[in-house]
């Protein structure tokens, strides 16, 4: 039998833990909770050490996402990919700013994949805790190639990045994931 769709789905834990009527003004609030889900992700054990968050122009939440590649056996299924994915559902269009401009905040870099999907799926602004060669130096993760000059080729095509932003929490959920059999999922 061919399957003939595919299910991902978040863990339970994250309507507990996500207050979807709360604003989060600031970079730094936007962050904190992708670093929070993060380390929620890992101490439950659903997951990877990673977590994303759409955010719109008025500083609420359209989605969440954490790492779920290894519960749902899906290699797609990453925090930035799963809170693109969400909010393209939620807003029924594959291009998030056609609703006002849109906000991914992250807590690492996105990797090669999720770098790819972030320029199609109508961000403008990539708001980044730890960098690839903190997830790289601190788990068993590789995070694959990017363009030399990534940064400018986000740019470019209108999206804005900030990167460090809280970066020494973020790193310490990456170094405690890599510390501990955590690793594994």
């Amino acid at each position: 039998m061919l399957y003939a769709q595919v299910h991902l789905t978040l863990p339970a834990w994250v309507h507990e833990h996500v207050d979807a009527s709360r604003t989060h003004a600031g970079d730094d609030a936007k962050v904190a909770l992708a670093i929070e889900l993060s380390r929620l992700n890992i101490e439950a054990g659903s997951g990877g050490p990673f977590g994303a968050v759409v955010f719109d122009a008025h500083d609420r939440i359209v989605s969440v996402g954490v790492n779920r590649v290894m519960p749902l056996s899906c290699s797609v299924a990453h925090a930035e990919t799963m809170a693109y994915m969400l909010a393209q559902q939620r807003l029924q269009t594959p291009r998030l700013n056609e609703h006002g401009p849109m906000t991914l905040a992250t807590s690492s870099q996105p990797c090669c994949m999720c770098y790819g999907a972030t320029v199609w799926a109508g961000i403008d602004r990539l708001l980044i805790g730890a960098r690839a060669q903190d997830v790289e130096a601190l788990t068993p993760f590789d995070e694959g190639p990017l363009p030399e000059d990534w940064i400018g080729a986000l740019n470019q095509r209108g999206i804005e990045v900030v990167r460090d932003i809280l970066r020494d929490d973020a790193r310490g959920v990456l170094r405690t994931y890599g510390e501990t059999d955590g690793a594994k999922y």
